[in-house]
């Protein structure tokens, strides 16, 4: 026991500083802390491809091209009536002689009219880039321009079938990729389109490839080739709009300006205002092109009212096949539009093939073209490729097998038995 002088002793030491303690790590509890909303970012990126991806994708390209082709090529044949002409005469048939006529012999120099005055159209309604490809083509391989048209949209359907291929591989992987191009190629109702000589290939895979380039973040390859788009379709203003959807995306995940974005929006908006001033200087009044597509096939913006009256005239009382199965063909791609929004799809490719939709039913063309003009929407083959991808295998096939057989008798049908064909 210490005596009372060890404790006096203890109580007069100085106190030692106190030092203030450190926080420790957090005690362990049972329920995991809530980590911080994080907002969303781009889409996942994929990895490249492998040496083997790539092959596996060249082949199902080549085997989508090949038999898609032959079974278009059979059913046309075997519908084609005696002494109905070849099966070349048919993919050359309608647009594809315009389009084999300016690359043999160029652009008028002016207005075309009736031996009765009244202004019709003429060759410059149609955009240039196909045509001069065709021109390129043909003097390249020493064959007539109807040859090198059908060979361009050749080269452009297997172009489009592998960008469509590598864009949807990345936004829902390959079996949705898979079905996708089947769909593309050869369920769609005129399908048989892309293998006529037509600009629809090549344009579906200018337009493939710069939403790729876009989501891949390539934006002078997205813009320039939104340009070549502007040079062989009017439409290409919905390709326009989709990149600078996936600019604006960009520039505000990054929160700053970049130059390459805003140069793909330049770039993407500059080649149909081209044609149609080019056009206009030609003939002398800006508004040239939109009189001569008036005057030769009755193409105008109204809103929709000519197609809207369409229905009401077809669906209550129409008893030809034709006009009915187009109208409840171009509802059931309406629908599937719609169905294509949903909240994982990637907004550019929704907006794209929207705006290729609500332009093709927004303009007062013939009816009968409408399907025609839809095939390089590819938005409304989203719903049903995702859901066969999601299938068992034989299931898919056997699906898609129906589909094939009906979509390439439906265009071989309307190119050889229906009086106005596309």
């Amino acid at each position: 026991m210490p005596t009372p002088a060890q404790r006096s002793a203890v109580l007069s030491r100085p106190a030692l500083p106190t030092v203030p303690a450190q926080a420790g790590p957090p005690p362990p509890t049972d329920v995991p802390p809530v980590p911080p909303p994080v907002p969303p970012g781009p889409p996942a990126r994929r990895r490249p491809r492998t040496g083997r991806g790539a092959a596996r994708a060249a082949v199902a390209v080549g085997l989508v091209y090949a038999g898609s082709l032959a079974l278009h090529l059979w059913l046309l044949a075997l519908l084609i009536p005696p002494g109905g002409g070849g099966i070349r005469d048919r993919l050359l048939a309608w647009d594809a002689r315009h389009f084999a006529d300016i690359a043999a012999h160029g652009y008028p120099d002016g207005f075309s009219h009736t031996p009765e005055g009244e202004l019709t159209g003429n060759d410059l309604a149609f955009f240039p880039l196909y045509p001069l490809l065709t021109r390129a083509v043909a003097s390249l391989a020493g064959v007539d321009t109807g040859t090198a048209a059908l060979g361009t949209a050749h080269l452009a359907v297997l172009a489009m079938l592998g960008a469509v291929h590598a864009l949807l591989v990345r936004l829902h992987g390959e079996r949705t990729a898979l079905a996708g191009i089947v769909l593309l190629a050869g369920a769609q109702p005129m399908a048989l389109t892309f293998f006529m000589g037509y600009s629809e290939a090549l344009f579906t895979a200018l337009a493939a490839g710069a939403l790729l380039a876009a989501h891949r973040r390539a934006w002078l390859t997205a813009g320039s080739l939104t340009l070549l788009c502007g040079l062989t379709r009017p439409v290409a203003a919905a390709v326009a709009l989709a990149v600078a959807v996936a600019a604006a995306q960009h520039v505000l995940r990054a929160r700053r300006p970049a130059a390459r974005p805003v140069t793909a929006v330049v770039l993407a908006c500059a080649g149909a205002p081209a044609y149609l001033a080019w056009v206009g200087d030609r003939l002398g009044r800006m508004d040239a092109w939109f009189l001569i597509q008036e005057a030769g096939w009755g193409t105008r913006w109204d809103n929709g009212a000519a197609f809207l009256r369409f229905l009401r005239e077809v669906l209550p009382r129409e008893d030809g096949w034709v006009p009915v199965s187009t109208a409840l063909l171009v509802l059931a791609l309406l629908g599937l539009t719609a169905a294509a929004w949903r909240r994982d799809a990637w907004p550019p490719l929704l907006v794209y093939g929207t705006t290729v939709v609500v332009v093709t039913l927004g303009q007062s063309n013939y009816f009968h073209c409408k399907l025609r003009l839809l095939v390089p929407a590819l938005v409304f083959l989203l719903p049903p490729a995702r859901a066969l991808a999601a299938t068992r295998p034989r299931t898919a096939v056997a699906v898609l097998a129906g589909a094939v057989l009906f979509g390439s008798w439906y265009g071989a049908h309307m190119l050889t038995v229906w009086p106005y064909a596309i």
